[in-house]
């Protein structure tokens, strides 16, 4: 048990890539984390591991939307500007709108499908548009994870394919989900969403926290071999509201499990079915 409050220093950019080194190998088995956050006071009330290195997967997107809606806000995006997917965007697998090189999307769809699908090709288009590459993408990330007291991450692509120089840990993820929550409070209700209609076409999300448990708001999962399976999630059960990091479980429902535990022992009664 913990209950110190989670501060968000601001920190220079100092020992980037080769200072922080995950703490398992791709071919090893998960390390495992996780952290529990009031969003109203940013004091911990649960933390195992909340400093272990680990892989963010696809947790990274939750960078490249925190960039996305910055760019929405300052006027270098529009909701329905069109971006185009690359050969390179094209790509990425698993997940992905797969409609073909040199196609375009919205920056509407891209931030849907990030937020619902979790699809690479949409987080590549809107890193290469940002900042040209997605090497470039990967430096305006850490350099705003700095900025937001992220003091233990780097990221090195906007999708979070696997990469061992790209790493976090529980306590940053839940610093980057407190911080989405403040900035773009209105953005952040898309987090809710259960699914999405992509060219007449509908689909289901991936996260299963959302759809069980009663005042789930929904943020991120992420899987890839070397990472476990992760989540981050916020719930409120009227009064109040929790956000919540689980890093490396065995499994997607070993991962919900966790975080509904979690989140029933902290809100004092059992709300979830």
């Amino acid at each position: 048990m913990m209950n110190r409050a989670l501060r968000l220093p601001v920190l220079a950019l100092a020992c980037l890539l080769t200072a922080i080194t995950p703490a398992t190998a791709e071919d090893k088995k998960p390390g495992h984390a996780h952290i529990l956050v009031d969003a109203g006071t940013g004091a911990v009330l649960e933390a195992e591991n909340p400093d272990m290195v680990l892989y963010p997967a696809s947790l990274t997107k939750m960078m490249t939307l925190y960039l996305t809606f910055e760019a929405l806000h300052s006027g270098r995006f529009t909701w329905d500007q069109r971006l185009t997917i690359s050969q390179n965007a094209n790509d990425k697998e698993p997940y992905k709108f797969a409609i073909g090189a040199g196609n375009t999307i919205s920056v509407q769809e891209a931030v849907m499908g990030m937020v619902v699908l979790s699809t690479n090709d949409a987080a590549t288009a809107v890193a290469e548009e940002l900042a040209g590459s997605e090497e470039a993408f990967g430096q305006m990330m850490t350099s705003k994870a700095r900025d937001l007291g992220m003091t233990s991450t780097v990221f090195t692509n906007p999708s979070g394919l696997p990469d061992p120089r790209q790493v976090t840990t529980a306590t940053d993820m839940a610093r980057l989900g407190l911080a989405l929550l403040r900035d773009f409070p209105e953005e952040y209700k898309l987090f809710a969403s259960r699914g999405m209609t992509f060219r007449s076409m509908k689909f289901r999300g991936h996260n299963a926290f959302l759809v069980q448990y009663p005042g789930a708001e929904g943020i991120k999962t992420g899987y890839t071999k070397a990472s476990g399976y992760n989540i981050v999630t916020s719930a409120s059960n009227g009064n109040r509201r929790l956000i919540g990091v689980v890093l490396g479980a065995d499994s997607g429902n070993a991962r919900t499990q966790e975080m509904i535990t979690l989140f029933d022992r902290h809100f004092g009664t059992k709300v979830s079915q």
